[in-house]
């Protein structure tokens, strides 16, 4: 009984030593993604109803947009892991954007989900770029697209930028699962 405690007494002693060793901040800064790698039916289905409703409204108004911001010439797993956080967090601050303009009382209603996931998501990028690559500079592919965003956000239209963003948030969720897959994704 007393080999017992001692070995209790001592283990938690220990313990308290190695987490002193080891800096609070390192712990709370770590970068993991693994949640993002599968996404839970139940956000999938929060976001393809929006998305749903959307289109349905978006087909009533008659609203007419060219924007071809997602279209690209090269595929998500072409870019190196740090493009790809840097890449996915671009599209959900555009999407979060956009999601949080007014909108009909049924359609802001859908949009609480996905939004909240959404906004969860990018913390978490922005967590990864600070601590694993806070000097990364964007490749020429991925420069390009971010200055093409940019442009976009100061001459389209906002219902064009939300049409966009919204149609193509399953896009998105897929670069999502891609960083989060890191090497793994192909």
């Amino acid at each position: 009984m007393l080999c017992l405690s001692f070995t209790l007494l001592l283990a938690l002693v220990v313990g308290t030593g190695l987490g002193a060793a080891v800096p609070q901040d390192a712990l709370k800064k770590s970068c993991s993604l693994s949640k993002y790698r599968f996404l839970v039916p139940h956000e999938l289905k929060a976001v393809q109803k929006m998305k749903e409703h959307f289109e349905d409204t978006m087909l009533l108004s008659g609203r007419k947009c060219n924007t071809r911001l997602f279209h690209r010439k090269w595929s998500t797993p072409e870019l190196s892991v740090p493009d790809r956080v840097m890449l996915v967090e671009a599209e959900l601050d555009l999407a979060i954007a956009v999601l949080g303009l007014p909108a009909a009382p049924r359609l802001t209603e859908l949009r609480q989900r996905p939004l909240a996931f959404l906004t969860q998501a990018r913390e978490d990028l922005r967590g990864c770029v600070a601590t694993e690559a806070p000097s990364h500079q964007p490749s020429g592919k991925l420069r390009h697209w971010l200055q093409r965003l940019q442009v976009a956000k100061e001459t389209e239209a906002a219902g064009c930028l939300e049409a966009s963003a919204t149609l193509h948030l399953f896009q998105v969720l897929s670069d999502l699962r891609c960083a989060a897959l890191r090497e793994q994704c192909a």
